[in-house]
């Protein structure tokens, strides 16, 4: 049974920084990837990761500001977080899929397992 455990949220000002991290169990899973869900809103992916290429993707409203990395040794995925706005407030999950999954794989629909989600607040 996979595993999946977040930690790193917190409460920073707008243009601060914060690093998420999601301790996984096992390391056969195909992609990773980082989800955010905002009150009232629906979940949105925010950056992925296919483990067998390397290859990263992002979602607009990050790219360029937010960078998904993964430690093999650790199993653990991260997501660096600079420049954060108060738009980006929200709970903020963990998810792989034993799957292929097509890219950007910012679905919620292509992940099978979850964390249990890490609060990031930003305030103005």
């Amino acid at each position: 049974q996979a595993q999946l455990v977040e930690s790193g949220g917190g409460s920073v000002q707008a243009g601060g920084s914060l690093r998420l991290s999601c301790a996984a169990s096992g390391n056969a899973y195909s992609n990773m990837g980082w989800f955010r869900q905002a009150p009232g809103k629906e979940r949105e992916g925010v950056a992925s990761i296919n483990t067998r290429t390397g290859r990263t993707y992002y979602a607009d409203s990050v790219a360029g500001r937010f960078t998904i990395s993964r430690d093999t040794a650790n199993n653990t995925l991260y997501l660096q977080m600079n420049s954060l706005k108060p738009e980006d407030t929200a709970m903020y999950y963990c998810a792989a899929t034993f799957r292929w999954v097509i890219p950007p794989g910012l679905l919620a629909t292509d992940y099978g397992y979850w964390g249990q989600g890490t609060q990031v607040t930003v305030s103005s």
